[in-house]
C-alpha cells in the first residue's frame, strides 16, 4: 500500500466548505467542526486522501462543511460504507461521524463489528442524550426518568455508556472529550487521527434545543473540575477544582480519596497501552455523580489494522496462486448460452 500524499502549508481555512453551516444557534457541532478543520492541518494529509461519511441526525451534515471527500449515507450504515472506502482504497483516511442515536440504536450492529475488525477508521459520536433532529425522542443514552417526546412519562430504558461498549467490542484507541473544551478536544482528535486502527471518540454535545443540561455537571465553571479527571499516561488520577482529590483501588472497585489521606503511591496511575481491557473499562464505568468522569484517552494499543491483514491475505494468497484470471473464473464450471 502506498503512504498517503503528505500535504504542508494548509491552515484551517483549506478545510472550510462553501456550504453554509447550519445548526441551531449555540449548538456544540460549530465547536466540534472548528476543532476538526483547525486539527487536519497539523496531520498533513492532502484534501483529496480525507474522506468523511455520516448517517443521519444532525452531526451527519458534518460532510458538507468538510473542505474534502464526503458521503452523507444512511441511517446507523456509515461504519459499514466507511469500511468498503477503507478496504477500496487503503491510502484514505477515513472518517465516521454518528450521534448516539445513529451509532448506538439503528446502527449498533454496524458500530460494533468495525471496531471488533479494528477497522482503521476514525469514529467520532456525537452524545447529547437525544435525537435531535427528529426532534427529541429519547435516545439509547437518555437516561432512566427522562421525559421526551417519545417517552412523557419518563423513560425506562437503561442507557448505554458509548465508551463502554467500544472497550467491548475491542477497539484500539477509545477516549472522550467535550464540545466546550476546544483545546481538549483538539487533542483528542489529532491522537484518533494519527492512530491506525480503529478509534473510536465519544465527545459530549448539549442540544441547546431538546437537551440543554445534559452535560452541567461537566460544563458548569462552578463544579465540573470536581466532576471530571482528566488522563494523562504515566500519571496519577487527580483531579478537583483545588487537586485534591484522587483515585486509588478499593479491591477491585475504585473509590475518590482526598490526597491528605494517602501517600502517592496509592493512586491509580494512568496507561492507556494496556493489552487487558478490563482497566479501561474500569475508567469507563466511573460514572457522576458518584465518581468523576475520565476524559481523554482511556486505551490506546498498537494492533494490526483489518486493512493491514487483509491485504497481507492476499498477497500471501496471489505468492501462493498467482494473480489469478477473472475471464478464466467466470468461464469456470457449467456454462450455458441462453438464446
Amino acid at each position: 500500500m502506498a503512504e498517503a500524499v503528505v500535504e504542508t502549508g494548509l491552515s484551517r481555512k483549506d478545510f472550510v466548505s462553501d456550504q453554509e453551516v447550519r445548526w441551531c444557534p449555540g449548538c456544540g457541532d460549530y465547536a466540534i467542526l472548528a476543532q476538526m478543520q483547525k486539527m487536519l492541518p497539523e496531520v498533513g494529509i492532502a484534501r483529496e486522501d480525507i474522506v468523511f461519511v455520516s448517517g443521519i441526525g444532525c452531526s451527519s451534515r458534518f460532510p458538507y462543511y468538510m473542505n474534502t471527500y464526503g458521503i452523507h449515507s444512511i441511517h446507523g450504515r456509515a461504519p459499514t460504507i466507511a469500511t468498503g472506502i477503507k478496504t477500496a482504497n487503503p491510502d484514505l483516511s477515513v472518517w465516521v461521524i454518528t450521534g448516539d442515536g445513529d451509532g448506538l440504536s439503528i446502527g449498533g450492529n454496524h458500530l460494533l463489528h468495525s471496531l471488533r475488525r479494528n477497522v482503521d477508521l476514525k469514529i467520532i459520536l456525537f452524545n447529547n442524550r437525544i435525537y435531535g433532529l427528529t426532534k427529541g425522542q429519547y435516545s439509547p443514552t437518555s437516561l432512566i426518568g427522562h421525559r421526551t417526546t417519545s417517552t412523557p412519562m419518563g423513560s425506562i430504558d437503561y442507557p448505554l455508556n458509548p465508551i463502554s461498549v467500544a472497550l467491548s467490542a475491542e477497539a484500539t484507541f477509545v477516549a472522550r472529550s467535550q464540545d466546550t473544551n476546544t483545546k481538549h478536544l483538539s487533542y483528542v482528535l489529532k491522537r484518533a487521527a494519527e492512530h491506525k486502527g480503529a478509534a473510536f471518540v465519544e465527545i459530549y454535545q448539549n442540544c441547546v434545543v431538546l437537551n440543554p443540561t445534559a452535560w452541567e455537571h461537566t460544563t458548569d465553571s462552578d463544579v465540573r473540575d470536581d466532576n471530571i479527571v482528566f488522563l494523562e499516561e504515566g500519571e496519577p488520577l487527580i483531579f478537583g477544582k483545588d487537586r485534591d482529590r484522587g483515585i486509588r483501588m478499593n479491591g477491585t472497585e475504585p473509590e475518590v480519596v482526598a490526597l491528605s489521606d494517602v501517600s502517592s503511591d496509592e493512586l491509580v496511575v494512568h496507561q492507556e497501552g494496556r493489552e487487558n481491557a478490563s482497566y479501561a473499562y474500569m475508567l469507563s464505568r466511573m460514572e457522576y455523580p458518584s465518581m468523576p468522569l475520565p476524559f481523554g484517552v482511556l486505551r490506546a494499543l498498537d494492533r494490526p489494522s483489518y486493512t493491514e491483514l487483509l491485504f497481507d491475505q492476499i498477497d500471501a494468497t496471489t505468492k501462493q496462486r498467482g494473480a489469478g484470471d477473472l475471464e478464466a473464473l467466470f468461464s469456470a464450471g457449467d456454462t450455458w448460452v441462453v438464446e
